[in-house]
């Protein structure tokens, strides 16, 4: 399945405002990941509400523990 991926960046250092990551597969909009200085969230298709967040620390810990080696 081939996934689309656009990156919206208004400064080459994240500062103030998050960087958007949208996710689209073939079905459409799988989600948004947000990347700031303090950490990086997931927002779902459809849900503005209900967003994922975790810190860096906790994001390194998970990619090392459930990340495949590439």
């Amino acid at each position: 399945m081939a996934h689309e991926v656009r990156l919206k960046l208004d400064a080459a250092i994240v500062q103030n405002k998050d960087m958007e990551v949208v996710i689209k597969s073939n079905d459409g909009k799988i989600g948004t990941l947000l990347i700031s200085r303090g950490n990086i969230e997931w927002r779902p298709k459809g849900n503005y509400v209900n967003k994922k967040r975790l810190t860096w620390k906790k994001f390194a810990e998970l990619m090392e523990k459930n990340g495949e080696p590439a």
